[in-house]
């Protein structure tokens, strides 16, 4: 299953989750550069349990060097598509996460969630000689605190099947939960073997559950409320799902469609998705400038099939977003 996009706006722009995402593309081109030292490299700033269990290595490190790994680890990628996966997942989930929390409090989240899957993973593969790198873990923890926060709202979501790819949204609780138990199933397979520290993935997630409860008992700071104000969004969804419903024998069907003051006021396009069953219908809307809240917009043929092979026409009610 490959997340597309999830049904929940963040009101904030993701300041953050951004840097994150930025600073993991960042390091990944230090890693490009550093050719043939790259093993050393992954094994200098990598998680290895050896380093810390075995006291003929741990002897030839200091405190900090035996600290940082715990940090730079979550940082480091082993390719280009483990990069990928991860800032993607990063990008779908961590924007609403960080909406919740604000950003100082996101921020210690994630480092949180990274710094006790590093620890479940040492835990569980005490011995081991073979660095854990990737964000994996801390993106594990604010996919947990995501399926705390929002477990009403829908993934969109791509499930390739032999030739056919078709996108369905699935609820957020289902397709996290789907993504633990395999972890979990995975990690038990393994018996901690192979190149994925599933364990590090599981520690995250549950960490990242107990650790969103914590952050939620302390209050925002004023910096932080400054800070949100700065960075409210003054744009909705550019994509968008709607769900027509239809009344009675009224060829026609209704639906609403969110946007913000500003796009009311400055006009917008927005790219809808109806869903037929397993098809999904997509085009793409131009919503004028001075549109009012309440306002209609027709888009013809669209509606229900009638007799003869005619199509009724498609209404869309203007909501408009405080």
């Amino acid at each position: 299953m490959i997340p597309l996009r999830d049904n929940i706006r963040s009101k904030n722009y993701p300041v953050i989750n951004t840097t994150i995402i930025v600073l993991n593309v960042f390091v990944f081109f230090i890693e490009l550069a550093q050719g043939q030292e790259l093993s050393q490299f992954i094994f200098t700033y990598g998680l290895v349990p050896a380093r810390y269990s075995i006291p003929s290595i741990s002897s030839h490190f200091t405190l900090g060097q035996q600290l940082f790994p715990f940090l730079s680890f979550m940082f480091l990628h082993g390719g280009f598509i483990h990069l990928l996966g991860n800032m993607w997942s990063l990008y779908i989930f961590g924007d609403n996460v960080e909406d919740k929390l604000g950003p100082f409090r996101y921020l210690l989240f994630y480092l949180l969630c990274g710094f006790a899957s590093g620890a479940s993973h040492l835990v569980l593969n005490w011995n081991s000689q073979m660095p854990t790198i990737g964000a994996s873990g801390a993106i594990a923890g604010v996919m947990g605190a995501y399926m705390i926060l929002y477990p009403r709202s829908r993934v969109l979501t791509l499930i390739p099947f032999f030739f056919f790819f078709p996108i369905v949204e699935i609820p957020a609780v289902f397709f996290l939960g789907i993504w633990f138990i395999f972890q979990f199933l995975s990690a038990a397979a393994s018996g901690g073997q192979g190149g994925i520290a599933w364990w590090a993935h599981i520690g995250g997630f549950i960490f990242g559950i107990i650790f969103l409860r914590l952050l939620l008992l302390f209050k925002r700071t004023s910096e932080a409320g400054k800070v949100r104000r700065i960075t409210k969004k003054k744009t909705s969804h550019r994509m968008q799902v709607i769900r027509p419903v239809s009344l009675g024998q009224d060829p026609h069907r209704y639906a609403t469609i969110s946007i913000t003051r500003t796009e009311a006021l400055n006009g917008t396009g927005k790219l809808v998705n109806i869903p037929e069953g397993y098809k999904k219908r997509t085009f793409k809307l131009i919503i004028p400038p001075g549109t009012s809240e309440g306002s209609k917009l027709r888009l013809s043929g669209l509606g229900r099939e009638l007799d003869g092979g005619e199509r009724g026409d498609l209404f869309l009610k203007v909501q408009i977003e405080d």
